[in-house]
């Protein structure tokens, strides 16, 4: 449950003390349970493509196929650990690491596999963008508490890498969607 710290205009006059705006615990990242069907297709696409580069004799890709599917196996298969985040006048702390404001380049909010995420890019290269899911907090109030400290982004334009995952993924999906939702 998300709590929400009141703080009122004679806490900001000493501009070295750090309020907490917002804290919420919620999983590490968004997570879909995965059918039989996944693994099953997963594993006959790795096998068609190992067979190809076995037969050009390319025999460390062979090995980097293997690393990413036993990775994509490992990702779907464990669900994640709960992550405690916090929000403050300094920045925002996930777990043990915290991002100073100005470390922090915008936000914006989207969905992953149903699931409604805040995504923060950072100025660095590493980590380049923060994912903090949003099991049980209010999208408005979180936009609220970080708009004074960050730029909020409405539409942030996909990559050439978001549009080919979302092509394959429409194109040729490795499980069949669910009709309930």
């Amino acid at each position: 449950m998300p709590e929400e710290k009141k703080h009122n205009s004679s806490e900001h006059e000493n501009k070295h003390e750090n309020v907490h705006i917002l804290e919420w615990t919620a999983p590490g990242r968004p997570f879909k349970q995965r059918s039989r069907q996944f693994y099953l297709t997963a594993i006959l696409i790795a096998l068609f493509v190992e067979v190809i580069l076995f037969l050009f004799a390319q025999y460390l890709l062979m090995i980097v196929v293997v690393s990413l599917l036993f990775v994509s196996f490992a990702l779907a298969s464990v669900p994640p650990k709960d992550f405690h985040y916090r929000v403050s006048t300094e920045g925002i702390m996930i777990e043990d690491r915290f991002f100073l404001w100005k470390e922090l380049y915008d936000f914006y909010f989207i969905k992953a596999y149903g699931i409604e995420t805040l995504r923060i890019r950072t100025e660095s290269f590493l980590p380049g963008e923060l994912v903090l899911t949003l099991e049980n907090v209010d999208k408005e109030h979180l936009l609220r508490a970080l708009t004074p400290y960050l730029p909020y982004r409405e539409y942030v334009k996909p990559t050439f890498m978001e549009k080919s995952a979302d092509w394959l993924t429409k194109n040729f999906p490795l499980e069949k969607e669910d009709k309930k939702k």
